[in-house]
């Protein structure tokens, strides 16, 4: 590993934060946090801790001794100087006088000490970099340094590995005990440059924040070259014998089982991120490792996102009839693991007094030989950091593995993590989001009313993912929203096109939950007048694509087991049709018959079918050299021609895009048509 520190950045940060009124310790601070947090092999997700021990003024102008310790929520990856609110240290170093400090005490006490009460709480491993005398502290959970602390002898590889420039800590939970500990180990080597928490991370030290850093770039590199010279070759695993079916078969299948297994109790619906490539799917394949990530979490930390155990299941095959079987076989290993994870919590609550308020019970990491590993979570952002941390652990093991054994926290431990009084406090204090855990495929979506649309489901918590013929725009659509967007190219009159457009969603996120089919196309012409070809490319677009992405997304949920929404952007003309728009009215007209025959024959399977019929929206279809022409055609002005309704407003691509999330939220609702026109009695349904 290779220090990134460079002394010419390091001037620019410092020049660039002065300019905000920042001092150059809490710069460099931020410089070499943000240094460390770009490094996956070090810091994942939130992980991770640094510090700075800075002299500032308070209220009163007077000078105060403080300590700038990453604060709850921030990054390191990502760090401004907000990220290391400032507490009075004075204070902070008072407690270690006491034998007793609650989690819920010491919290009080660094927020009472806050020179900034707006700031976010101090890490909670705040006291731990206080107690140590050095001005830059650095924490990491290094993929390497883990598979050193997680061995049953972790205490005598740090000799060998650093004689005494490190100090071992034995495990104890994060607090006010583990800060006492970590004092004490230091104490006893003044020393040390550093620590190394058994079943946890490294520390190291430093007076400056080059020093702080490029030790711990040492450090992890010495672990690295320490397993390197004593890993015991591993025989190459071999394949799973059933050829595994695709993540497009498979997934869709993994959330159904997910859906029966919460019941009524837990949310159903979950969102999947896979991960693949040599190093997982020989995790995968070898059963000697797959068993070793039963034992535990790699750090604490892990448990909080990744349960204590993962879900381990046999390789789908390929062949339908065979699925179907791994399918139920699936439904019953959750319901197993959730019943098993129900004794643990009782079992454990039992040992802490019966006071805990139990998580769900379902996996977040899921083991499939031949596909790879699933990060489960309630979007795609929360599975994506199941995945990252799941590479980070995997690695972690194998080495540990290869240098000795995986050994980390007990279940005592793990459940006094898992339940930690700090974390359980969070409970209910977030409300979801009304279509948080439903992923959602918005076709034409780089278009005006696409983009609104998914803007408007991204914006109620929903995964998207935006189909268009051009898949640059959709791409770019995408990007505006969120990372986790995403943008796929799809002609919807392409059935092939589609077919893999959808497999690309399912892979994605694991499966669909509500279509907003949304692509058209508007021909005009006198429909005697119009030439055969015209009026077939319309009922290609305005009608078959529309088939075409209906029932592909059909025969997801219905794999998937748990319902869907079927949403269709009719238009007015399939009621109230205009002069020389025959073939955009007839082929919207059958559309609309479709929409009925998709709510009449899939209600029985909790999929509901709803249709909107805007009217006079700024789009690709309504450009405005049109509008300039009806409105001169009519004699008014462009403004009384997009307002021309009972409402006399312009109805907006919002409008409809807000329209659509109101059909996704009526759960008892099917067979639906819903005008967004302002009011036009000639377009009214009934």
């Amino acid at each position: 590993m290779e220090s990134r520190w460079s002394d010419m950045e390091a001037a620019r940060a410092v020049a660039r934060y002065a300019e905000r009124g920042v001092g150059e310790d809490l710069a460099l601070r931020t410089y070499t946090a943000r240094l460390l947090g770009a490094d996956p092999r070090l810091v994942l997700h939130g992980g991770g801790n640094t510090s700075v021990k800075t002299v500032m003024r308070d209220v009163y102008g007077d000078e105060v001794r403080v300590l700038c310790v990453k604060g709850s929520g921030w990054d390191l990856a990502t760090i401004e100087p907000a990220g290391h609110p400032a507490v009075r240290l004075d204070p902070l170093l008072r407690l270690r006088q006491l034998e007793r400090l609650s989690d819920e005490e010491m919290v009080s006490v660094q927020r009472a000490n806050l020179l900034d009460s707006n700031a976010p709480n101090p890490s909670v491993e705040t006291l731990l970099h206080a107690f140590m005398p050095h001005k830059f502290v650095d924490h990491t959970h290094s993929v390497a340094s883990v598979s050193i602390a997680d061995q049953p002898d972790a205490e005598e590889i740090c000799r060998r590995i650093f004689a005494d420039r490190i100090a071992c800590v034995p495990y104890i939970l994060p607090g006010f005990g583990l800060a006492k500990a970590a004092a004490a180990a230091f104490e006893a080597n003044p020393r040390a440059e550093g620590l190394l928490l058994v079943k946890h991370g490294i520390f190291s030290f430093g007076a400056s924040a080059k020093e702080a850093y490029e030790r711990m770039i040492e450090f992890v590199t010495l672990c690295e070259n320490y397993i390197a010279a004593t890993a015991r070759p591993r025989t190459k695993p071999q394949a799973p014998e059933l050829e595994a079916a695709p993540a497009s078969s498979v997934l869709p299948l993994l959330r159904r089982a997910f859906g029966e297994a919460a019941g009524a109790k837990w949310p159903g619906r979950w969102v999947a991120d896979l991960r693949n490539g040599p190093q997982i799917e020989a995790f995968a394949a070898n059963e000697e490792l797959r068993l070793c990530a039963l034992r535990g979490p790699a750090t604490p930390d892990h448990i909080i996102r990744l349960k204590g155990r993962p879900l381990i299941l046999d390789a789908p095959p390929r062949d339908r009839s065979g699925l179907e079987g791994w399918a139920q076989a699936t439904t019953r290993a959750v319901a197993d693991y959730a019943r098993v994870y129900e004794a643990y919590f009782a079992r454990q609550n039992e040992r802490v007094g019966g006071i805990k308020k139990p998580l769900d019970p379902l996996p977040r990491v899921v083991v499939i030989p031949g596909l790879g590993i699933v990060g489960t979570g309630r979007d795609k952002a929360e599975a994506k950091v199941a995945g990252d941390l799941v590479e980070a652990v995997v690695r972690s093991i194998v080495d540990a593995e290869a240098i000795g054994r995986y050994e980390p926290i007990g279940e005592d431990d793990q459940f006094d993590m898992e339940y930690w009084s700090l974390e359980q406090a969070k409970l209910g204090k977030t409300a979801e989001k009304r279509l948080a855990r439903h992923v959602v495929a918005v076709t034409g979506g780089a278009g005006a009313i696409g983009a609104a649309t998914a803007k408007a489901f991204a914006a109620e918590g929903a995964d998207v993912a935006i189909l268009d013929i051009d898949g640059a725009a959709a791409a770019a659509i995408a990007a505006s929203i969120s990372a986790n967007t995403l943008g796929v190219q799809c002609d919807v009159t392409d059935t092939a096109s589609v077919s893999a457009a959808f497999a690309r969603i399912t892979a994605a996120f694991g499966g669909v939950d509500i279509l907003v089919s949304n692509a058209g196309v508007a021909l005009t012409g006198m429909i005697a007048d119009l030439p055969e070809e015209t009026l077939r490319r319309s009922f290609e677009i305005n009608f078959f694509g529309h088939q075409n992405v209906a029932r592909e997304a059909v025969a997801i949920m219905k794999r998937q087991g748990q319902g869907g929404v079927l949403l269709f952007n009719v238009s007015k003309q399939a009621v109230n049709p205009g002069p020389n728009f025959g073939a955009y009215g007839t082929s919207k007209a059958a559309l609309l018959a479709l929409v009925r025959q998709y709510a009449l024959e899939h209600g029985a399977d909790g999929i509901r079918a709803n249709a909107l019929n805007p009217d006079r929206i700024r789009s690709g279809l309504l450009s405005s050299e049109m509008i300039a022409e009806r409105a001169r055609a009519r004699g008014v002005s462009e403004a009384e021609y997009m307002g021309g309704n009972l409402l006399r407003q312009e109805v907006t691509a919002e409008d409809v895009g807000r329209a659509f999330v109101a059909q996704a939220l009526m759960r008892k609702t099917t067979g639906d048509v819903m005008t967004v026109d302002g009011g036009n009695v000639a377009a009214m349904m009934r």
